[in-house]
């Protein structure tokens, strides 16, 4: 295993819906609701393309072959007073490859290349109570805090959403 950057979404755009779709289906919560709509998550990776090209947005994966199996985003703040921050979005990891060491390969990954960049904390947030709570405090990060009925299911049940942070050794 191992992780590569990609930098044009276009050539794996129907892989890349079909690993969002298969973790929302899954129950993950990654703003879009239960059924997955192929559409709607064309449009998300469409969205961040222009931010990719621009290095404003980075975007790790891991495959079998050809096949994408798993991914995370990195996006460093754009504050002058921020630099040295940035948030991980979207750990993705396809149902029938988790429990393999792909989602903390990815996460290792993020976190030295955010060193190298000069990033030396890293901000993330989960919905609270999701079985990636335990994932995360595994890897060192620690909980800042919860906002409730910060996101709704499809039935319009209100959920809270747990802020996670890890600083990273300057060494």
């Amino acid at each position: 295993m191992q992780v590569k950057e990609l930098t044009c979404i276009t050539p794996l755009l129907p892989q890349l819906v079909e690993l969002l779709s298969a973790c929302i289906n899954d129950d993950a919560s990654l703003g879009f609701y239960k059924p997955a709509q192929a559409d709607l998550l064309a449009q998300y990776w469409h969205s961040i393309e222009n931010e990719l090209a621009l290095k404003q947005r980075r975007l790790f994966a891991t495959f079998d072959n050809q096949t994408l199996l798993g991914c995370v985003q990195l996006l460093p703040c754009r504050k002058q007073n921020g630099t040295h921050r940035a948030e991980v979005e979207k750990l993705l990891v396809h149902p029938s490859a988790q429990r393999q060491g792909r989602a903390r390969m990815l996460m290792r990954y993020v976190e030295q290349h955010a060193s190298t960049q000069g990033i030396s904390l890293l901000v993330l947030d989960t919905q609270s109570g999701d079985k990636s709570e335990l994932f995360y405090h595994v890897l060192g990060y620690q909980k800042a805090g919860e906002i409730p009925y910060f996101v709704t299911d499809a039935t319009g049940q209100l959920n809270a959403t747990s802020y996670y942070y890890k600083v990273l050794s300057k060494s």
